[in-house]
């Protein structure tokens, strides 16, 4: 017998080689039906395996993420299962769950084309097999046979993968005919796989080489309910009318240039205008809590990113490194700001009383993103971070800790992100190796995060795995309009680069001490949460945000003279305004600046030049009556006030 334990800390004993599924068939049939996936002992996998020691057992339902990856996971098997009965010869590359849905790398054959034309024959079949209930079965075997196993089925792709495994136990999964490599985790079969959507197709270098075949990429989603793909299918089309690239070009926010290079945003007038609104936002409260604004270059010494770990860890999706007519001397473009933070604290000496040191910076960083996962603002190579690094005592960190999560709160909450949960990344216990620094500081680290985000009441989840290389972080994940999350601020707690720095103060004691530095973001790039502001609010900023918060409508240019007077008072007002004195009908001027999502619309005729007024039309609420050009800058200041609180 052994004993499995319950989140709720209950106990119960099984036979040894229950699965995972019949320990949930023993509390109730009910939740037997609801759970997609287990995690036992710390380690997601098949609600089929087989529980061969004393356990903790977590059941994953359909809203946990672990249930979607292991669906999803076997849904990429289905389609897999479909294109081999559908393309006799078809090779397969990788086919993993993603954040909605799955895809498959595939190589079907040359002169042989899969297009979107293709999908309905497609999704029948995987339906079929479904309908089939087909199991999904886990096989063990050598690395030896796995190898011969792709060898003899001429899949070149597999043998490639399975030659860089260490010698050993390979997992295979078979689903019907078609078996693949893979580590799982999975259902134990494909009855609950009720809807079935393949979405589109792209090509994606092997590997993401360039000089590597292009193989066809096909991208697909699945449901147990069909009520949830139409909910899903309707937030895909909403997303496509608030689609950050679209809405860019007709607001004349952003640009790219094959020219410039793939990943290099232009920021145009307007969007200039909007993203230094946010830096000049942001700045102002940071100066209201005690934070010294810094300035680093875009560039720094090959050694400086070997010292921080940087090279190491994130080498090879940087740029590489550029030589200098000095021989032996090489620089990179900048991919964190972090280590020149680190060389302004050494800049000049710190006691106890300068602490904490809060340091922050708008810096721009580069990191080299594969072409085909560069994606708008979403995904780029060069982007802003609001940056910010805290230099402090050990018992001061959960204070400073807090104090972040306040001013996360406090920008959420300006920006009306009222619904967001929190995120606490340790490190993986069992692959301690990604990560430096020793056990007692990590320890000490995730400690503190814990224990700072329980006393501030925050809605957290605890990831294992997820920590970034020098330590733990907590991130916040921002749902949006239409449902979907983002992840944007984050706070990470370092006791390793102050040690890689040999960064010290003198305390207390007349003795050299080491700080403990906190790395913090909250918008995360500037041109993330510009696109995340987009999609949210369809384009439609807050007033206070807008590039353009008025435009003047004259009827006709009679009345071109008293709008221009009215330009005049509200720009000296420090409100932005523009004139629209093409020859159009009112109507038409109405119309077009409704879709450029400009908030107001002051309508001018001979009425309102006799009154000295103007009559008023919010964008989405129509009109709004007419008023004094005074009562207006009054009406639109409050408005202003009441958005940033």
């Amino acid at each position: 017998m052994i004993v499995i334990k319950f989140p709720d800390n209950s106990v119960k004993e099984f036979k040894r080689g229950v699965s995972s599924l019949e320990i949930a068939e023993s509390i109730s049939p009910g939740l037997a039906r609801e759970v997609y996936a287990s995690t036992v002992n710390g380690d997601v996998r098949d609600l089929s395996r087989p529980v061969n020691e004393d356990s903790s057992i977590i059941f994953h339902k359909w809203e946990d993420k672990e249930a979607k990856h292991a669906f999803w996971h076997t849904s990429a098997h289905l389609m897999a299962s479909a294109l081999e009965a559908l393309y006799p010869g078809i090779k397969f590359g990788i086919g993993p769950s993603v954040e909605n849905g799955f895809y498959y790398d595939v190589d079907p054959g040359d002169g042989v084309v899969i297009s979107e034309a293709d999908f309905p024959s497609i999704e029948d079949k995987m339906r079929e097999l479904a309908k089939d209930n087909n199991k999904m079965e886990r096989i063990e075997i050598s690395k030896a046979d796995a190898m011969k196993l792709f060898q003899e089925k001429g899949d070149e792709y597999k043998t490639e993968l399975i030659s860089e495994l260490e010698d050993g136990t390979i997992s295979l999964y078979k689903l019907g005919a078609f078996t693949d490599l893979c580590r799982g985790p999975h259902m134990p079969d494909t009855e609950k796989i009720k809807a079935i959507k393949l979405l589109s197709v792209a090509g994606a270098y092997w590997r993401g080489d360039e000089k590597r075949k292009m193989m066809t990429r096909i991208y697909g989603i699945t449901f147990p309910k069909q009520k949830l793909m139409d909910e899903y299918l309707a937030m895909l089309e909403e997303a496509k009318k608030r689609d950050h690239r679209r809405i860019g070009r007709e607001l004349e926010l952003f640009a790219f240039s094959q020219k410039v290079g793939m990943g290099l945003p232009l920021w145009l007038s307007r969007g200039a205008d909007l993203r230094q609104r946010l830096i000049d936002f942001l700045t102002a409260e940071l100066k209201r809590r005690d934070y010294n604004i810094v300035s680093t270059p875009h560039i720094g010494n090959v050694e400086l990113y070997k010292i921080s770990g940087h090279y190491e860890k994130y080498g090879a999706a940087s740029f590489q490194p550029m030589n200098t007519p000095q021989e032996g001397e090489q620089f990179m473009l900048k991919p964190m700001n972090c280590p020149h933070h680190c060389e302004i604290y050494n800049a000049t000496s710190h006691s106890y009383k300068d602490l904490p040191i809060r340091m922050a910076e708008f810096g721009t960083v580069y990191r080299y993103e594969q072409h085909g996962e560069l994606h708008g603002l979403t995904r780029v190579r060069s982007f802003t971070q609001d940056d910010a690094h805290h230099f402090c005592e050990p018992d001061q960190m959960k204070e400073e800790f807090k104090n972040v999560i306040d001013l996360v709160q406090w920008v959420f909450k300006s920006l009306n992100f009222n619904d967001y949960k929190a995120q606490i990344s340790l490190r993986d216990p069992n692959n301690k190796e990604k990560y430096i620094g020793n056990d007692e500081n990590w320890e000490k680290a995730e400690r503190a995060i814990i224990e700072a985000a329980d006393e501030k009441g925050l809605d957290t989840t605890v990831v294992e795995g997820e920590a970034a290389f020098y330590g733990p972080k907590l991130d916040f994940m921002v749902r949006d309009a239409i449902g979907r999350e983002w992840q944007l601020g984050t706070i990470q707690v370092d006791y390793n680069l102050p040690e890689r720095f040999d960064m010290t103060y003198i305390g207390t004691d007349n003795q050299k001490h080491r700080p403990v530095m906190l790395h913090r973001a909250i918008f995360g790039s500037l041109e993330r949460f510009v696109a995340l502001l987009i999609e949210s609010t369809a384009g439609k900023f807050p007033l206070w945000l807008s590039p353009d918060q008025v435009i003047i409508l004259p009827i006709s240019e009679k009345y071109y003279h008293y709008s221009k007077k009215v330009l005049n008072f509200l720009n000296n007002s420090d409100i932005r305004t523009l004139i629209d004195e093409r020859n159009e009908k009112i109507g038409k001027k109405i119309r077009d600046n409704e879709l450029k999502r400009i908030p107001y619309l002051l309508i001018i005729g001979e009425k309102e030049e006799k009154s000295s007024t103007v009559s008023v039309r919010k964008q989405g609420e129509g009109d709004k009556g007419v008023m004094k050009l005074e009562d207006f800058v009054d009406f639109i200041k409050e408005e202003i006030k009441n958005e940033l609180g």
